[in-house]
């Protein structure tokens, strides 16, 4: 099948393009529609005509699927795979491991078309998408340049439904770029400098959808809705205006509206929020195997939502076909215990995309005057590092097989530096008593814990999202630590979305949650996670939010290495070669390392994933990673299937 790698190089002409595409087609014919096979699970509406036969389905170009070239097994249709999430909201993750993306990422992090069937790039500035043809919805609606048109013209740029105009993804230099349609499976995006992150951000995990199915929500739309029929719908759905109704159903992440049409293999059947919630293939989905086999392979996915302490109970009772979510590294041994008793599956150990497995971090945006100017301090921020013992940690929770160290990126990325995991990360408690006392907090209570300027004990409230033993354990021994050179540690379980709330408001000192999620940055991707550009880094909420609102809200960054972060994410956006780029990257990592806005504690630890033992091509080696990554995704679970077409 054709590919267009993005990188950073440029496709000069539109011949070049053009003679792709040509390429495109010529390859398709391995599953041409005269040789493709109709799916059981939709023969019966096929037979009684609700459903057009599978060669009239799939696009014209549709994306063929080397399977042998993979090291993989050309499969069969059927079953079901039960999965299982801690959360309702988060169905959504079928659109992560869905992986369904205009283009996406291969397992070796490299660029693909995947939606789209190419991509034309000059200069970074001008980006020509180009469009399957004959491709459709879930609903059987044309997929075409149109759906981009309304999504830009009338979601993103119409101010009823996006208050602050066109997203800041699209924002290069604050200015927005030029978009047009010449034709129904064309679309271009230009930009008058640079934007090399763009293809990519297309690629994440959480993508930005820049396109929407506009047949279905121009129903739901003042511009093309009949006003009374719309405002039944507004009344009927109990909201106040019909901005606020279409938001409510336009959720192509959130996956929560059963009737919205999608691109992804597996279409909602389930309406509103239920212990559990039925997936089916989508039958319009635009990838089929070389055999003329129309994936996904599995027909159903069955995903529970549990409680987050029962996924490794009803793992190990054979309840998850496949499961990752929701499973440690502590509960490998009652996975393995029931392997070892006899129970369907396998349990596989990957590698963890992550920065860091657990990381601390200090609130520099801190409401309380007295915390905020002692978390400033970068002295006080190296010695609560050096005075924890990871090794001991890494002995203690993951038998010595994660790897200790400082918050950095892993050895799968090209800026890994073994420096920089041990900057500021040895296990040396004068140091860091000489370090607190340099910093002005050498006074000292009857109990031993050190005073700060206003008199107060130094007691550091670090607060989590209470879903993970291992995060609580690791506290417990670093509360040790941290009292051996005069610092309190109190911990304080919360529940996830309001630990986050009290981050972002300023109410929290610290917290704790994983590293970076990208932990395997490339030379495209964008260091913007690296700088103060979004509130999500926990260590400075409010200077995210800054950068976030242009300035409404939050604060300015008002610390010189911060600022300095922010210089070098501009000089990698404006780069013009991989070497500038990676310049910006290792400057912007060692300022990390030196001040250790977040205290890493051990990287790599394993990740389990489960898997049936009839279910097939799912690797037994691979990275668990959100970002790159999309957890499953990057290793298209459209592809697994079950040996005997069963689950």
């Amino acid at each position: 099948m054709f590919k267009l790698r993005s990188s950073f190089k440029t496709i000069a002409t539109s011949a070049l393009l053009a003679q792709a595409l040509a390429l495109a087609v010529a390859s398709s014919v391995a599953a041409s529609p005269a040789q493709m096979i109709e799916s059981g699970f939709w023969e019966q509406e096929v037979k009684s005509g609700d459903l057009p036969p599978v060669a009239e389905r799939i696009p014209q170009v549709p994306l063929v699927v080397d399977l042998k070239a993979k090291g993989r097994q050309i499969g069969v249709q059927g079953g079901t795979l039960n999965t299982m999430v801690t959360r309702s909201k988060d169905i959504r993750q079928m659109v992560v491991y869905g992986y369904a993306r205009l283009a996406g990422y291969d397992e070796s992090y490299q660029l693909q078309p995947d939606i789209l069937l190419g991509f034309e790039v000059e200069d970074n500035r001008r980006f020509t998408l180009k469009l399957r043809p004959g491709h459709r919805w879930s609903n059987g609606d044309p997929f075409t340049s149109a759906d981009f048109e309304y999504w830009w013209k009338d979601v993103a740029n119409n101010l009823l439904l996006n208050p602050t105009g066109a997203p800041d993804y699209l924002r290069v230099n604050g200015t927005l770029p030029t978009v047009s349609f010449p034709d129904e499976t064309t679309v271009i995006y230009e930009w008058n400098v640079p934007n090399p992150s763009f293809l990519h951000s297309l690629a994440q995990a959480s993508p930005p959808f820049i396109y929407r199915p506009s047949v279905y929500l121009k129903q739901f739309h003042a511009d093309y809705a009949d006003p009374e029929t719309l405002a039944e719908e507004v009344d009927y759905a109990r909201v106040k205006s019909w901005a606020a109704l279409h938001n409510k159903l336009d959720n192509m992440y959130k996956f929560d509206n059963h009737e919205l049409p999608t691109l992804q293999p597996w279409i909602n059947a389930t309406s509103g929020k239920k212990i559990r919630h039925l997936f089916v293939r989508n039958p319009y989905y635009h990838r089929v195997d070389s055999h003329g086999v129309q994936l996904p392979y599995i027909d159903t996915v069955e995903m529970e939502i549990v409680a987050g302490g029962l996924v490794a109970a009803k793992t190990n009772a054979g309840e998850a076909d496949l499961q990752a979510r929701g499973l440690g590294f502590r509960d490998i041994p009652i996975l393995r215990k029931g392997e070892s008793d006899g129970a369907d599956y396998k349990t596989y150990l990957w590698g963890n995309g992550t920065a860091s497995q657990i990381a601390i971090y200090p609130n520099l945006n801190v409401s309380d005057d007295q915390w905020r100017e002692v978390l400033r301090d970068t002295r006080v921020r190296r010695a609560l590092s050096v005075a924890i013992n990871r090794a001991g940690i890494n002995k203690a929770l993951y038998f010595k097989l994660a790897k200790p160290g400082a918050m950095t990126v892993l050895e799968a990325s090209p800026f890994f530096d073994p420096a920089l995991r041990t900057a500021w990360a040895q296990y040396d408690p004068d140091l860091a008593n000489k370090l607190l006392d340099e910093a002005g907090l050498a006074k000292r209570d009857s109990y031993g814990i050190r005073k700060l300027p206003d008199g107060r004990p130094m007691e550091l409230v670090v607060e989590t999202a209470g879903e993970r033993q291992e995060v609580e354990n690791a506290l417990q021994i670093i509360s040790d630590d941290w009292r051996d050179v005069g610092v309190k540690l109190v911990m304080r379980p919360l529940d996830r979305d309001i630990l986050r709330n009290r981050v972002f408001s300023g109410t929290t000192m610290a917290s704790v949650w994983y590293g970076w999620d990208n932990g395997l940055p490339q030379v495209y991707t964008s260091p913007a996670y690296l700088a103060p550009t979004d509130q999500v880094f926990l260590s400075w909420p409010k200077w995210g939010q800054f950068h976030q609102t242009g300035g409404d809200v939050g604060q300015a960054p008002d610390l010189e290495p911060a600022q300095q972060l922010m210089e070098l994410w501009h000089d990698w956006e404006t780069a013009n070669s991989d070497e500038d780029r990676i310049k910006a990257w290792k400057q912007m990592l060692k300022i990390h390392a030196e001040e250790v806005y977040a205290i890493g504690l051990v990287a790599a630890a394993p990740q389990p994933v489960v898997v049936n033992n009839r279910l097939r091509n799912v690797p037994a080696k691979g990275i668990w990673a959100w970002d790159p990554g999309a957890h499953f995704g990057i290793y298209r679970p459209d592809e697994f299937f079950f040996e005997d077409g069963k689950g």
